[in-house]
């Protein structure tokens, strides 16, 4: 049901409980006189109330209690209709125990309220009118259906939740699956073809002879096709379900390193107001380069400082990292799956990448990344 057909919906039972709540105490023949046109304001109040009973349940249930309260008051035996629709609204919502606290403190000021409108009642008879007036089964009949119907709609909720989980865990596991059969399909081909095409390229000019245009064609579109798969099967393959990361969060990756006790520090240069955006790919790549650096840095380097320099070039976007750790070139640790996983990721997008020890001792990683061919 949309909100306006709700609203309509609200404003008819709203005026129809005033209207039925008004036309009992018109009927009311023991009322005085002089409280009558306050009662009778009570009574709409009461009913029209019931209005906001969605957005604000318990100032309506307040509100009708409070209303029911003064035409009792007032001389006016009219059942607290009001009060129970607000008893299931307030229900329906969640607010059980304020419900409760509000139904129980009803039934011990009802009595009072009766009281003030005739000192003459017995005690007896007293309490008989308030249990007319507030009847006990009416009450829970009202908080019990509210909580049916917030269980259900809570069951429902959860079952769409759970059925909304099922198809995305579908989706990823097609998403894979879609991966892994490009990969066993298409990644050996090309690497075939582009192999093929760079020994003829190298064994023509070994030779001396002329690389015929055809084969120059061949090698650049191995290249290309080897490129736009790697960056599509990157892309089936990342099952975070968060937005990607890229370069607005590398200062978050610093502020981490710097936490865990590393003196790191940021420098960005060559960033200018007019400047194009960086592709979500470069971003993405120029993260996990970052990511993987200070990760490095940690666990492997014995290193107490580090910084990380982004510069914004015209056509690329450069980063360096740099660490002052105890590597050196004579002890230049073996590539791990980290740095083979950079490597791929600025192939892909036709970069290139550079990591070694320095001559005066650390280690530092430099990659430039096109930001005019990315995919």
């Amino acid at each position: 049901m949309n909100r306006g057909r709700i609203g309509v919906v609200d404003w008819a039972i709203a005026a129809g409980v005033a209207a039925s709540q008004l036309i009992a105490g018109l009927s009311e023949q023991d009322a005085p006189a002089h409280l009558a046109p306050l009662g009778h304001a009570l009574l709409v109040a009461g009913g029209l109330a019931l209005v906001a009973r969605r957005r604000a349940p318990i100032v309506v249930l307040a509100t009708t209690g409070c209303c029911a309260l003064g035409y009792q008051a007032a001389g006016f035996d009219v059942p607290v209709i009001a009060y129970l629709f607000a008893v299931y609204a307030a229900v329906r919502a969640g607010h059980r125990l304020v419900t409760v606290v509000a139904s129980v403190l009803m039934l011990a000021v009802l009595p009072l309220a009766i009281l003030l409108s005739s000192h003459e009642l017995p005690v007896g008879e007293l309490f008989s009118r308030s249990r007319d007036v507030l009847e006990l089964a009416w009450l829970v009949a009202a908080g019990a259906a509210g909580e049916a119907l917030r269980q259900a709609e809570r069951r429902a909720d959860e079952a769409e939740r759970t059925r909304e989980e099922t198809a995305r865990r579908r989706a990823d596991e097609e998403r894979l699956h879609i991966a892994r059969e490009l990969h066993d399909s298409l990644t050996h081909q090309i690497s075939v073809i582009k192999v093929q095409a760079e020994v003829a390229v190298h064994l023509a000019n070994k030779r001396g002879e002329e690389v015929p245009e055809a084969v120059l064609a061949i090698r650049e579109a191995g290249r290309e096709a080897a490129r736009e798969l790697r960056a599509t099967l990157e892309a089936l393959r990342e099952d975070d379900p968060n937005p990607p990361r890229g370069l607005g969060d590398v200062p978050e990756l610093v502020r981490r390193a710097r936490a865990g006790g590393l003196d790191a520090r940021l420098e960005v240069g060559g960033e200018r107001a007019d400047a194009p955006a960086v592709p979500v790919a470069v971003g993405r790549t120029a993260y996990r380069i970052v990511q993987e650096s200070l990760t490095n840095v940690a666990r492997h380097a014995a290193a107490t400082s580090a910084t990380v320099r982004i510069d914004h070039r015209p056509g690329a976007l450069a980063i360096r990292i740099d660490d002052n750790g105890r590597a050196t070139p004579g002890t230049a640790p073996e590539p791990g799956v980290g740095l083979l996983g950079m490597r791929e990721r600025v192939t892909a997008l036709g970069g290139r990448l550079s990591a070694a020890p320095r001559g005066e001792g650390g280690f530092t990683v430099e990659a430039e990344l096109p930001v005019d061919r990315a995919p």
